[in-house]
Parts: C-alpha cells; sequence; structure tokens
C-alpha cells in the first residue's frame, strides 16, 4: 500500500547516503587530529623552552609583566582623562587592540623557540 505524504514517517527517514554514524565517527577523528597536533606543539614548546637560559625566560616573564601592567594601567588613563565617553572608550579599545598586536608581534620575534629540531616520531 503506497505511504500518504502527510505520514509522519517520511519525514524522519535520512537520505540513505547520509549516514550520521559514519559522520560524526569521521568528525570525531578529524578533531582528534587537530588536537594532537595542537598537544604536540604544545610538548615541543615547552621541552625546547627547558634548554634556553635563564635570562632568557627571566625575559620571558618581565615582558609579560610589563606588557600587562601597560594595558591594565596605562592606557586605561585614557577614559579616565577623556572624561569616560564613548569616545574615549572607543580609543582606549582601538588602542588597546593595537597594543596588543604590537606585543604579540614582539613577543614571537624576540622569544621564538626553535621546535623543528624535535621530533617524537623519530625511533
Amino acid at each position: 500500500m503506497p505511504r500518504s505524504t502527510g505520514d509522519p514517517d517520511d519525514e524522519s527517514e535520512t537520505p540513505p547516503f547520509y549516514d550520521s554514524r559514519k559522520e560524526a565517527e569521521s568528525s570525531f577523528w578529524r578533531l582528534k587530529k587537530a588536537s594532537d597536533v595542537s598537544r604536540e606543539n604544545r610538548v615541543k614548546t615547552v621541552l625546547a623552552q627547558g634548554e634556553e637560559s635563564l635570562l632568557a625566560t627571566l625575559g620571558r616573564v618581565a615582558y609579560i609583566s610589563v606588557c600587562i601592567l601597560f594595558d591594565g594601567l596605562i592606557l586605561t588613563e585614557i577614559p579616565v582623562r577623556m572624561g569616560r565617553t564613548s569616545f574615549s572608550w572607543f580609543v582606549y579599545i582601538l588602542i588597546l587592540v593595537m597594543a596588543i598586536r604590537l606585543q604579540r608581534r614582539l613577543y614571537a620575534e624576540w622569544f621564538a623557540v626553535d621546535i623543528s629540531q624535535i621530533d617524537f616520531d623519530r625511533p
């Protein structure tokens, strides 16, 4: 007997070319692979930083501390001195974004770590 078009079972059927179990599994493996690569890069970075001098390590800490103090104390004077208007907050956010971009670029240049020599797949 042919089914009517108003039958609720017609709507619940998925097309035969779409397998939700296969899609979920492949999605899981893609996510796992991406997280494994990220984790491996973090471990390599930590291992490479273990070989650097104490002065470089203290330099990292000092640089990050100075950046936080600058962003949190110095730049917040902009909206305070300009009267806490919406324009002053706009200027503050604009300068803050530019300062953070500059700080990240300088950090990447000054404190770069070479992780290309570390390979976990080598026997």
